[in-house]
């Protein structure tokens, strides 16, 4: 159950996504286009600074709190919820868990207000799930990080205020035990401003049309050498850290996916008249109706319970799994369904159940594929064998 404080937010973002975000939803989807208006009007209402502590311009609420805001905007716009997700979860959280107070200092408070976007640079075309496949490299010289590769994928980096890549790279070799050797990865700050940095032209996506998403290619870009963001070589032990977090926020995004998909398919069961009775009367609907609300209300308890162990300092990464895998599949399952019920009209990118059917696909392969997920449950069952291979 969520607190008096929880559900008073979660009313109001849900009326700004009702009253402003789903009726310009169509439109921005079709335009291709993240509308920077919307987007101005979220950061006025404090939503990008929700976990972000006050003494750097936030809001100082809990995780859960991101995780309401993202639920009651995806329900109506997966494009709108994956921003602030992304930059919360993957932009700003980095900074905030592993920056140095100078870095704080100097980005999050514009980070907070919703004046500049951040991104996290870590997918390339061989590093995704495994990262050990980087292939952007760093190296220091005179006083400078020097940083070549690309990057894909990455959301929220090439948007008019986006302000910051946080980049992994190879910046050496590190001897194991074994006496192998495995790549020293490190996460560098990089102002997007930099000589050097360039966002490539979108992505022609089969959903998130709205959300930016860019490749980015880096060449011989120099940055000071205090852009360290942690410390050299924990790269990949942060960024599973911030994997962790976001796949929480994230599995947030899905549970308002499939309540979406839930209401609009309970609304035109009840409206629609088939052979002089309402749809819903049929028990076949009805009983897909009441499947996809089970589908909702187990997925939100996993997420509950893993922004509840994140913000008590628990140990929660099995939970964001858990959650994560659950409420994904969830999306899918109650898009379909959503789509079969409203027929014709179902199929018609003007109904957000067709976005929410093009969009949930992704929810399955972002931050984490389901594989992953399973992977990573299993390894907490005692089963690391099966991992290999």
């Amino acid at each position: 159950m969520l607190s008096e404080e929880h559900q008073w937010l979660a009313a109001q973002v849900r009326d700004f996504a009702d009253e402003v975000v789903a009726p310009a939803s169509y439109e921005y989807d079709t335009k291709r286009e993240l509308p920077m208006g919307i987007i101005a009007q979220m950061g006025e209402l404090g939503l990008f600074g929700l976990p972000i502590p006050r003494e750097y311009g936030g809001q100082g609420k809990d995780y859960m709190s991101l995780c309401v805001a993202v639920e009651q905007l995806a329900r109506v716009d997966q494009s709108i919820a994956v921003t602030l997700e992304a930059g919360l979860g993957l932009g700003a959280m980095p900074i905030l868990t592993f920056g140095t107070t100078a870095q704080k200092e100097r980005h999050l408070p514009a980070l907070a207000r919703g004046q500049e976007l951040a991104a996290f640079g870590l997918t390339e075309a061989e590093a995704g799930s495994d990262a050990g496949g980087t292939r952007t490299t760093a190296r220091l010289e005179g006083g400078q990080w020097v940083i070549d590769g690309t990057k894909q994928f990455i959301t929220n980096s090439g948007t008019p205020i986006t302000s910051l890549v946080t980049v992994t790279a190879v910046t050496g070799q590190r001897q194991r035990a074994d006496g192998r050797t495995t790549p020293e990865l490190t996460s560098i700050i990089v102002p997007t401003d930099t000589p050097g940095f360039t966002a490539l032209p979108s992505y022609d996506k089969m959903g998130w049309h709205t959300s930016d998403t860019h490749p980015l290619l880096l060449e011989n870009v120099r940055v000071p050498e205090e852009n360290l963001l942690g410390e050299r070589g924990r790269g990949f032990s942060n960024f599973l850290a911030i994997l962790d977090q976001g796949r929480v926020a994230l599995a947030a995004l899905c549970v308002g996916a499939a309540q979406g998909c839930l209401e609009q398919a309970v609304e035109y069961a009840k409206r629609r008249v088939v052979f002089d009775k309402p749809l819903g009367d049929n028990q076949h609907i009805a009983f897909t109706i009441a499947r996809m609300q089970a589908r909702v209300s187990g997925a939100r308890a996993l997420m509950h319970e893993a922004a509840r162990r994140l913000d008590a300092g628990m140990p929660f990464s099995q939970e964001a799994s858990l959650a994560k895998l659950v409420s994904s599949e969830a999306a899918v399952a109650n898009a379909r369904d959503a789509c079969q019920i409203w027929g014709g009209n179902g199929f018609l990118n003007e109904n957000v159940v067709a976005r929410h059917y093009r969009d949930s696909r992704v929810l399955e392969v972002g931050e984490g594929s389901t594989e992953v997920q399973l992977a990573i449950i299993a390894k907490h069952l005692g089963f690391d064998k099966a991992l290999v291979g």
